[in-house]
C-alpha cells in the first residue's frame, strides 16, 4: 500500500537518505528511532507536506510524484493535536466527511461512533481549549479517522494518553484498523506499543532505516549494534569466540566471563552479545550453570524499584543490567550482595562485527 524508493530529503543540516521501506495493505507497521532520526519528516514526505523530496512513493498503484497533500487519501496525526480551536469536539471529528460531502445521517452515525470508541462521548460539545491533552489526542485521532482514509500515519498517538487508558484506546485502534482495513505507519518509542499493535517494525537513525522486519525479529535479533541499541537491548557486550560446543559458540566477555549462544561464527571472532535484561534470573551466592544456561557472577551495584520490575545493575567485569519483578528484588538482591545472573542459551544473540576476525 505504501512503497518508498530511494526517498531522499535535504532540510537545513539534516537528510532523509535513500529511504525504501514497503507497507502492505492493511498491514501496521512502526517507525523506530531515536529523537531527530527523521522519523516525523518520514511520515510527512508520504503525506506530501515536502514535495522538493526526491525519489519515489507510492500509495497503492499510483506513484505520487507531484500528487499534493489533499489527493493522497492519507491521514496525518501529529502528537501536538492540531486541532481547530473555534469548533467544538464533535464539529472537529464532523469536518473531515463534511468536506467529503457525506449525508448528516452518515456524519452523525459515523462521529457518535468514533466519540463512544474513545471515550469522548461526554465531550462533544466542549472546545480543544478545555481538554487534557490526552482528550486532545483522542479527539485528533478519532477526526482523523472519520475522513475513512486509505493510509493513516501516526506520530506517537498515545504520548500524552493517561496510562489508565492508553491500553484501552490501544485495542480500539487495533479493532478499527482490522475492521477497516487501513494501512498504519506510526512512529513509536514504546516497544510495547510495537509488541501489541505491529506486524512489522522499521529502525531509522540519522535519517535512513537500518532494518525492517517482523517486530520478534528486529526487537530481540537485529542485525547490527546500532540497530541492537535502538530496538533496545540492554546490555551489548563485546566478546570474542575462543570455542564452540555443537551448534553454540563459547563467547569470552571482558573480566574473562564466559557464556554460550547459537551462532556460526567461527573461533577468533569479534561479537557483540546481546543479553536482554528480561531474560535474565539472580540468585544469591556464586551458583554453577547447567544444560542450556550460562551463570555469570558478580555484585550488585545498584537496585531501582518500580512498581511491577526492578533495575539491577551487576558488576560481574562489564556493566550488567537485569529487570526482575520487584518481589524477586527484595533481601538479598541489595546493592554490595554477590549474585549469579542465568540466562539461557537461546535467549542471548550474537551480532558479528565488521572485519570480524580477532588480530594477533
Amino acid at each position: 500500500m505504501i512503497a518508498l524508493e530511494g526517498v531522499s530529503l535535504r532540510l537545513g543540516e539534516f537528510s532523509l537518505r535513500e529511504v525504501s521501506l514497503t507497507v502492505g495493505r492493511g498491514e501496521f507497521v512502526f517507525l523506530v528511532g531515536p529523537s531527530g532520526a527523521g522519523k516525523t519528516l518520514l511520515l510527512e514526505v508520504i503525506a506530501g507536506l515536502h514535495p522538493g523530496a526526491t525519489g519515489r512513493v507510492r500509495i497503492g498503484e499510483k506513484d505520487m510524484t507531484g500528487v499534493p497533500p489533499e489527493g493522497r487519501k492519507v491521514a496525518l496525526v501529529y502528537q501536538d493535536y492540531a486541532l481547530f480551536p473555534h469548533l467544538t469536539v464533535r464539529e472537529n471529528v464532523a469536518f473531515g466527511p463534511g468536506v467529503r460531502g457525506l449525508s448528516k445521517e452518515r456524519i452523525g452515525t459515523l462521529v457518535g461512533s468514533l466519540l463512544d470508541r474513545f471515550g469522548l462521548t461526554g465531550l462533544g460539545d466542549r472546545y480543544p481549549d478545555t481538554l487534557s491533552g490526552g482528550e486532545r489526542q483522542r479527539v485528533t485521532l478519532a477526526r482523523a479517522l472519520a475522513t475513512e482514509p486509505g493510509v493513516l500515519l501516526l506520530d506517537e498517538p498515545f504520548a500524552a494518553v493517561d496510562p489508565g487508558l492508553r491500553a484501552r484506546f490501544m485495542r480500539e485502534l487495533a479493532d478499527l484498523q482490522r475492521e477497516q482495513g487501513l494501512t498504519v505507519l506510526q512512529v513509536s518509542h514504546a516497544r510495547d506499543e510495537a509488541f501489541a499493535l505491529g506486524d512489522r517494525v522499521a529502525l531509522i537513525s540519522a535519517g535512513r532505516v537500518l532494518e525492517a522486519g517482523p517486530v520478534e525479529q528486529v526487537f530481540h535479533r537485529p542485525s547490527s549494534r546500532e540497530a541492537a541499541a535502538i530496538a533496545g537491548i540492554a546490555n551489548l557486550v563485546d566478546g570474542v569466540v575462543v570455542g564452540r560446543q555443537g551448534d553454540l559458540a563459547i563467547i569470552e566477555l571482558p573480566g574473562g566471563s564466559r557464556i554460550r549462544a547459537g551462532t556460526g561464527a567461527p573461533e577468533g571472532s569479534r561479537v557483540t552479545t546481546c543479553i536482554p535484561d528480561g531474560e535474565i534470573t539472580l540468585m544469591a551466592g556464586n551458583l554453577r550453570g547447567g544444560p542450556g544456561a550460562s551463570v555469570l557472577h558478580g555484585r550488585v551495584t545498584s537496585v531501582v524499584h518500580g512498581e511491577d520490575f526492578a533495575r539491577v545493575e551487576i558488576s560481574c567485569g562489564f556493566p550488567l543490567v537485569a529487570r526482575i519483578p520487584s518481589k524477586e528484588a527484595t533481601g538479598v538482591i541489595a546493592p554490595g550482595a554477590e549474585v549469579s545472573a542465568t540466562v539461557l542459551d537461546r535467549d542471548v544473540h550474537v551480532i558479528v562485527e565488521a572485519g570480524g576476525v580477532k588480530g594477533p
